[in-house]
């Protein structure tokens, strides 16, 4: 394993990008075709992502259309929708399914700021496993002599630098989807 700075701030960054998408799928109150990426439709045999059954829409701000290309799996989307955990309820009308979204009361805020909590918990856990993985290639690279012990002092620093200011951006994250989650 070779210590690469630019390997560990991508690997980083693609953490940070896995919290966004993990935070667009908290509900807010408002439609957002990311709510429904989590979803996993039954569809010939296998599981599959809904958007790669359907076309997924926000008319207004509080309702999604999800229009199902195959008119024979209705059925099965509306399902998984309202199977999913999201707390929808999804109505067929034909090949479109209507999904209103409701408000959402203290008690479930609540609940979704815990979620959004534990997303960047875990988002902190992995970006550290990653400095881990960096300070190790440093040692190593230090005990077979490939560079001196103040290179690898110096190199330690920069990684963690580089592990501190990303998660300072996830702390930063979190704070805004709590905003974003408990603004009525």
């Amino acid at each position: 394993m070779s210590y690469s700075e630019t390997d560990l701030k991508r690997r980083m960054e693609g953490a940070l990008d896995n919290l966004g998408k993990e935070f667009s799928g908290l509900r807010t109150g408002r439609a957002s075709t990311a709510m429904l990426d989590p979803v996993q439709v039954d569809m010939y045999g296998s599981k599959m992502p809904l958007n790669q059954v359907a076309n997924i829409n926000a008319p207004e701000p509080r309702m999604l259309t999800v229009q199902v290309w195959d008119a024979n799996a209705v059925q099965n989307v509306e399902k998984a929708i309202r199977d999913s955990g999201l707390g929808l309820n999804p109505q067929a009308e034909g090949a479109v399914i209507r999904v209103p979204i409701p408000e959402l009361n203290e008690e479930r805020r609540t609940e979704l700021v815990k979620v959004a909590k534990n997303y960047a918990e875990q988002t902190r856990i992995s970006v550290r496993n990653i400095r881990r993985d960096g300070m190790d290639s440093l040692k190593k690279m230090e005990k077979e002599n490939d560079i001196s012990e103040d290179e690898q002092k110096r190199l330690s620093d920069d990684v963690q630098k580089l592990t501190d200011s990303q998660i300072k951006i996830v702390d930063q994250r979190l704070v805004d989807k709590e905003k974003d989650i408990m603004t009525v």
